[in-house]
């Protein structure tokens, strides 16, 4: 089995013309459109294909989509296009990236789930080191019960989120939302059916 921490396995994933997570964004970030604000700067992490990526240009911020895949950050491109807006993408490894200080008013990291809890913790840090006081954190993942629904996500019990462990992640935010239910995904054949998921909504403290 390809280890899903690994390029190879998003790069086999992406190569392809039909985009596996959908065009349109994730429904959770959508539903944020009110916090969000024309001139913001936005980083996507792991965006993928760039559905997500290019919905928060189309909200007239300023976007940067990473991923460690260039078929996908290829593909985001040009989504971005036939949509009309302009995304910068840059090829990442984000377990070995510098992550920037202070740089972005928003991180949108939306289904990341491809790490064990060592490499979560150097990852949130990062997404939390990018943010400027006040900035927005959004998260969505699955939780444990998403196993037995098999409608997507990792497979690995310890890569996916709780409450508990969210809330002792992010600590030092004030957590603004942070909700757990189970819904009906439709974002492309890689995230379709009955999903349990988990979203977050922090803010970095001024």
């Amino acid at each position: 089995m390809i280890d899903p921490s690994d390029q190879s396995f998003w790069d086999t994933r992406f190569a392809t013309e039909e985009y596996v997570f959908g065009e349109a964004p994730n429904g959770f970030l959508a539903r944020q459109a009110p916090l969000l604000r024309p001139g913001m700067r936005a980083l996507a992490v792991a965006d993928g294909e760039g559905r997500n990526g290019v919905w928060l240009a189309q909200q007239g911020l300023d976007v940067l989509s990473i991923d460690f895949s260039p078929h996908a950050l290829a593909k985001a491109q040009r989504l971005a296009d036939r949509n009309g807006v302009a995304i910068a993408t840059r090829e990442v490894d984000l377990l070995a990236w510098q992550w920037p200080h202070a740089a972005f008013d928003v991180v949108a990291a939306i289904f990341i789930q491809f790490t064990g809890p060592a490499d979560r913790a150097a990852m949130f840090a990062g997404m939390k080191q990018a943010l400027r006081p006040g900035g927005l954190m959004l998260l969505e993942g699955y939780r444990p019960e998403q196993l037995a629904y098999g409608t997507g996500g990792p497979k690995q019990v310890e890569n996916l989120y709780t409450e508990a462990m969210l809330r002792e992640a992010f600590a030092d935010f004030t957590i603004e939302s942070l909700q757990s239910y189970d819904a009906e995904l439709d974002e492309g054949p890689g995230h379709a059916g009955m999903s349990a998921v988990i979203d977050l909504v922090a803010r970095k403290p001024l």
